[in-house]
């Protein structure tokens, strides 16, 4: 499921992307990821990094689609900085979603 969303999210960037639509597609994804990995018996840690790991190939997949052709000398720069702060506020989500999410589902 996490894997057909990334390519879903992947067609739909095609033409390019805000960075108000990726955070809505991390979102999203982050949603429908912790909802599945707490499906898992798996310890809380594995769960949150099957979690990490989505939002990772997510970002992998179509941050890139969010900077125009202009800014890509310092895109190159900037892209492992953006994507550790990404991943970071990631984290922090997980926790805050899992109780939203096992009250929705």
């Amino acid at each position: 499921a996490v894997t057909a969303y990334i390519e879903t999210a992947r067609s739909a960037a095609a033409d390019g992307l805000t960075w108000n639509e990726f955070g809505e597609l991390t979102v999203s994804l982050l949603r429908l990821a912790v909802r599945l990995a707490d499906l898992l018996q798996l310890t809380g840690p594995e769960k949150k990094a099957i979690v990490m790991e989505a939002v990772a190939a997510l970002f992998d997949a179509v941050a890139d689609k969010c900077v125009p052709v202009y800014l890509w000398p310092i895109w190159l720069v900037a892209r492992g900085p953006v994507r550790a702060l990404v991943l970071a506020l990631a984290s922090g989500a997980v926790e805050s979603l899992l109780p939203l999410v096992r009250a929705a589902g």
